[in-house]
């Protein structure tokens, strides 16, 4: 089974929304390992709408599993990064006007700034993954970067309305998947991911990693957060797709 990366980023949303010290996403972290998390991935945006600095330096010093820092490709952000020091860098295309990540990163476009971004992580020997579309050619960029692995947008699998427009997501993501494993590169993926969907893409052949955020938090406001990390990881380990249904 796949490793299972919480993102904690809208329980830091819910504690800006009154611009107070609470929920905290650092103890939100704590639970989320203690209900088997094998990562902790926050989104530290320029703009700072939701994960602070603060709260990076203490799940840095606090988080018993791997810590995934997702950031945009700025000189300013990758230098938080390298003093932060964390197991894993995941470079993402930001906009600031944007509710949540719209698409992957455009490797190819920008590759040069992409290349310096990752040539100062590995200076440091942090490992750097980059969240793109399942183009071929991102893949590709992503591989000729020499990234340590690539994070599949899993955005449209996820939308899609009917049985046909998902299968044929599911198949961009498995022929994305393999030439990410020809390109010696792990295979991670995220994005809209729930406790309905997801079990196709654990299934994904090499699957290594996969980073969830929004329905943990938002299926914990019903059960607690520890309970809704142990409910995502059976399943993204079961065969059953009627199995969420049983946990009702």
């Amino acid at each position: 089974m796949p490793r299972l990366g919480v993102n904690i980023d809208h329980v830091a949303t819910l504690r800006q929304a009154r611009g107070g010290r609470e929920p905290d996403p650092v103890w939100a972290a704590v639970l989320a390992e203690l209900g088997g998390a094998d990562g902790i991935t926050v989104h530290l945006r320029e703009d700072r709408r939701h994960i602070q600095d603060r709260d990076v330096h203490l799940l840095r010093q606090t988080t018993q599993v791997r810590l995934n820092l997702e950031l945009a490709v700025e000189p300013e952000m990758v230098g938080l990064a390298l003093e932060l020091k964390p197991d894993q860098v995941t470079f993402v295309p930001e906009r600031r006007q944007e509710l949540t990540t719209e698409g992957g990163l455009d490797v190819v476009t920008h590759r040069i700034r992409v290349a310096e971004a990752m040539a100062r992580c590995r200076d440091q020997r942090i490992e750097v993954a980059l969240f793109i579309d399942p183009d071929p050619k991102q893949v590709e960029a992503a591989a000729t970067l020499g990234a340590d692995a690539v994070e599949l947008h899993t955005g449209r699998y996820a939308e899609a309305t009917d049985g046909a427009g998902r299968i044929r997501e599911l198949n961009a993501l498995e022929s994305a998947g393999t030439a990410t494993l020809a390109g010696g590169m792990e295979l991670h993926a995220g994005h809209g991911l729930n406790y309905q969907n997801v079990a196709a893409i654990a299934r994904l052949k090499h699957m290594k990693e996969l980073n969830i955020g929004h329905s943990i938090v938002s299926r914990a406001v019903f059960v607690g957060l520890s309970q809704a990390v142990r409910e995502m990881k059976e399943c993204m380990n079961s065969i059953d797709v009627d199995f969420f249904s049983n946990l009702r």
